[in-house]
């Protein structure tokens, strides 16, 4: 087994795992508050990975674009992660999660329409089963059309899918980034991790803090590591391996975030949605795939 599939699987175990973290141990915090503190202590984190690597620190051509392109991915990116964390407050990590995890299905129509991408058989059938894959994490028996209104009427639903829209956008802000400027990794990552909570910070001034944050800090720690060892793997495993494989297999966290919801936290319809997990995935390979 290659270097780059062990580090995508590690990612997506990782990642499931701090899926099920944000419900059992943050729920009670603000979303701003939660993105400013994570993504402001992974900074210092993975400060050391930058001073190590020896590259330049923007390309040579372009560099205001670069920066402008850096800074509005992390704007996007924070309002992204303020979505998902704010479903993952108002339902179950097993629904949420697939839902989430639809990213590729909003970033196929950007690519066509604006990059002029074509799309594939396999990749049409893609999006039919990612979107089948809402219909089930909302099946609960009933009616036909019960899931469908359902999911329009859950604010959960409605902010995940949020959250995989911008995340869209991201990532094809992502790819003309890597692709078409040649930014390096330990460059995009360290603006990204402070421009978040930069952003954020007024925003999360504002909120109520709950008094246990202070003694949560270790907590928010552990979550940050997360973040700036998942984030650099991600990289890692997409130089052995093209982004089409490496994207199926990160998503996974999907799945793995629905058995810790589902046996750890006991949330209700876990085999189906254990079900609409494993139709994202496919959706998502399939899309990544063809």
């Amino acid at each position: 087994m290659s270097l780059g599939i062990l580090l995508s699987l590690g990612v997506a175990l990782l990642f499931g795992c701090y899926l099920y973290a944000l419900k059992r141990y943050f729920s009670q915090y603000p979303s701003p508050v939660f993105v400013v503190l994570t993504y402001g202590l992974a900074f210092p984190i993975y400060l050391p990975i930058v001073l190590l690597n020896d590259g330049a620190w923007l390309p040579g051509t372009k560099p205001l674009l670069s920066v402008g392109l850096m800074l509005g991915i992390a704007a996007l990116s924070g309002l992204a992660l303020i979505a998902f964390f704010a479903a993952i407050r108002r339902g179950d990590v097993s629904y949420v999660s697939p839902i989430a995890k639809l990213v590729p299905v909003f970033v196929l129509p950007i690519e066509v329409l604006g990059l002029g991408v074509e799309l594939s058989p396999i990749q049409i059938g893609g999006v039919v089963v990612a979107t089948v894959a809402i219909y089930v994490a909302n099946w609960q028996g009933g009616a036909l059309l019960e899931p469908i209104q359902r999911a329009a009427n859950s604010p959960a639903a409605q902010l995940a899918l949020l959250s995989a829209a911008t995340y869209g956008v991201v990532d094809v802000g992502k790819r003309i980034m890597m692709q078409e400027l040649s930014i390096e990794p330990t460059t995009f990552l360290p603006v990204m991790f402070a421009g978040v909570s930069i952003i954020l910070l007024p925003l999360a001034l504002r909120c109520d803090w709950p008094d246990t944050w202070r003694s949560d800090l270790p907590k928010f720690g552990a979550i940050a590591l997360i973040l700036a060892v998942g984030n650099h793997a991600i990289l890692l495993a997409m130089i052995e391996l093209p982004a089409s494989i490496v994207s199926p297999l990160i998503n996974m966290q999907a799945v793995v975030a629905v058995v810790l919801g589902g046996i750890l936290l006991r949330e209700a319809y876990f085999r189906t949605r254990l079900v609409a997990a494993a139709l994202a995935v496919g959706g998502v390979a399939m899309i990544s795939l063809g």
